[in-house]
């Protein structure tokens, strides 16, 4: 299964590339919102089966990140990486916000559960929302604390 997602995700990023236009904020974009869809399609979907449905999740995420990672200047970009490094340490639960007035964009990240990876390191669970436009777009992820102390994002 891993390797079907990890194909399917490849196969999305590289037809983002078939445009001319496309800049590293959409490959970016393309590439979070891919897995982010394909980890959502494995959670809904855990029995037989559902290797379709993870491969739509991941296309379908990969459409719609890219979208988002295009409209996302880099003032929208260290904003959202700010309020996403404050989200590792803060409170479970507390809404950590971000905004740039001069694009409109804003969005948040909820802490939504700590706990231990696979080797015993600090992980936080999270949920973002970024606006674009005036329309949101929601994501859920996994970051874990590496040993040189930076945050890794892992699912």
């Amino acid at each position: 299964m891993k390797i079907a997602f990890t194909l399917t995700l490849c196969g999305a990023l590289a037809l983002t590339g078939c445009t001319s236009d496309t800049g590293p904020k959409e490959v970016g974009g393309a590439a979070i919102g891919g897995a982010l869809g394909g980890l959502l399609a494995s959670s809904v979907f855990k029995g037989g089966g559902s290797g379709a449905a993870i491969a739509a999740g991941v296309v379908g995420g990969a459409l719609l990140g890219g979208a988002a990672g295009r409209s996302l200047d880099r003032t929208d970009r260290y904003n959202m990486q700010q309020a996403q490094s404050r989200a590792y340490t803060a409170p479970i639960g507390q809404q950590i916000t971000w905004s740039n007035p001069e694009s409109g964009n804003s969005g948040t990240f909820v802490p939504t559960r700590a706990g231990q990876g696979p080797r015993g390191e600090q992980c936080r669970e999270f949920q973002q929302t970024i606006i674009i436009g005036g329309k949101p777009e929601s994501g859920y992820g996994t970051a874990c604390l590496q040993p040189d102390g930076a945050w890794k994002i892992v699912q």
